[in-house]
């Protein structure tokens, strides 16, 4: 009965809808162009995305701010599904206009968060800006499902992180994370209802135009005006017929034909310099082509723009950020709730004594990290090239978007859970009985096959 009483209810809404549209004489806007596609994406926004914006006004702070971007991407998104709803698809210069919007928007998010690396809030940035690519569905095709999901596990990297922080402190902060990731698995269900491989467009209307996108869009520049018309019939000079007479001149010998050739004044072999080198030296050659000379390069304001380096202690965090060929960077007096932060460091090593919480390296190419113990984690993220020797204990390495990664493993750290996503080039080295480091590649290839039940997964032969 009360599903019955909902889908009656639906048909009433329907109904209005039709009768205010027809009385206003079927006027455009967006009561006479709602669809039904877009009914059901504002279920979405009025459902897991106000519930989002909700916790993230609890919390406050960056995470508030992220919030009203996100708000912004989907109303954008809703004005595009609008368009697309009423309009037949556009050409590909017309569309990408259309999507500018959108792309303001996914582009502040992910600047906002790399602004605030320092942020006590900066896994939920980092869910948030690593997921929000997934708005860009409406130009993906055939498979915009799909492309979701990969979005939305991009962000369970930083949700998996919040929630192991928040799970005994503050409940809104799992909620938090509920809340954002059945926005992405709506989204999914969305698409796979109404899009299936790609944008639905109206095969009636109008064709969409640029002049459709909202407000923030960047419409294509005007096109250059034509070149002036020339008129040989006119003289270019300021006055007279000087110019005129010229070129009927010039007309004039052309039109001689073979006979043009008896106006020329015929020159002996004694003048000739190609027969008489003496002659060469009593006269100037006339000047060839000059090479040509690349213009010196502009001074980049990269040196004046490099950001000092850091190795200091701000609270429970170490933060050691842009460092240049520093081999000798020490963090000796740490305690077991400190952590480690290591940002953007180039060809340096870094040496962590004692007990500590977690390490992260995060951006950096060339880094050598030796450490004593750690009681939490050490993950490897956005690197390249990076070598991470364990002189304690260690229970769990984490290696994400990484090129290139040796880990040394103490005889106190076999047990070491190794995990790793989108990385290459990955090889543990364990001691042997000899003091010998053994070499062993971590394998970066899987096969995936149905068992008719659930998918299995193994490593290949060739990994």
């Amino acid at each position: 009965m009360a599903e019955l009483a909902s889908l009656v209810q639906r048909l009433e809404v329907a109904v209005s809808r039709l009768e205010s549209v027809s009385g206003s004489g079927g006027s455009a806007g967006e009561s006479a162009a709602v669809s039904v596609y877009v009914e059901a994406f504002d279920e979405i926004i009025q459902g897991p995305v106000a519930q989002y914006v909700s916790l993230s006004q609890k919390i406050g702070g960056d995470v508030q701010k992220h919030a009203d971007m996100i708000k912004q991407g989907f109303s954008s998104q809703r004005q595009l599904l609008l368009t697309a709803s009423t309009s037949q698809k556009p050409s590909d210069a017309v569309f990408t206009s259309l999507l500018q919007p959108m792309s303001k928007i996914i582009q502040q998010v992910q600047s906002f968060r790399e602004q605030n690396r320092t942020s006590a809030l900066f896994n939920h940035l980092s869910a948030v800006s690593e997921s929000v690519p997934g708005l860009g569905w409406v130009a993906m095709a055939p498979k915009p499902g799909p492309y979701v999901r990969d979005m939305q596990d991009a962000a369970m990297f930083y949700t998996n992180r919040v929630l192991k922080e928040y799970k005994e402190k503050d409940k809104t902060h799992v909620d938090w994370v509920k809340a954002y990731l059945s926005i992405w698995t709506d989204l999914q269900s969305y698409i796979k209802q109404h899009h299936t491989t790609g944008l639905s467009w109206s095969k009636s209307g109008p064709v969409a135009s640029a002049s459709a996108a909202p407000a923030g869009g960047c419409p294509p520049p005007p096109p250059m005006p034509p070149p002036p018309s020339m008129d040989i019939s006119q003289s270019s000079g300021g006055g007279g017929g000087g110019a005129a007479d010229n070129r009927n001149a010039l007309f004039a010998s052309i039109n001689k034909g073979g006979d043009i050739t008896k106006g020329l004044r015929h020159v002996s072999d004694d003048k000739k310099t190609h027969k008489n080198p003496n002659l060469r030296g009593q006269a100037p050659v006339p000047a060839g082509p000059k090479p040509y000379c690349p213009p010196a390069p502009r001074p980049t304001a990269t040196a004046a723009s490099t950001l000092p380096p850091v190795l200091e202690l701000d609270g429970k965090k170490w933060k050691v950020e842009n460092h240049e060929g520093a081999e000798n960077l020490v963090i000796s007096e740490t305690e077991l709730k400190q952590v480690v932060y290591a940002f953007k460091c180039n060809k340096s090593t870094l040496q962590v004594k004692g007990k500590l919480n977690s390490i992260t390296l995060d951006n950096c190419k060339k880094m050598g990290l030796v450490f004593d113990h750690v009681v939490g984690i050490v993950e490897i993220i956005n690197c390249k090239d990076v070598k991470i020797q364990v002189m304690g204990k260690v229970p769990t390495i984490s290696i994400n978007k990484t090129d290139g990664c040796h880990v040394y493993l103490s005889s106190d750290s076999l047990k070491c859970e190794i995990i790793s996503a989108k990385s290459s080039e990955m090889n543990v080295l364990v001691p042997g009985k000899d003091g010998e480091f053994t070499e062993l590649p971590v394998p970066e290839q899987f096969k995936t096959v149905w068992d008719g039940s659930k998918l299995v997964t193994t490593v290949t032969e060739i990994a």
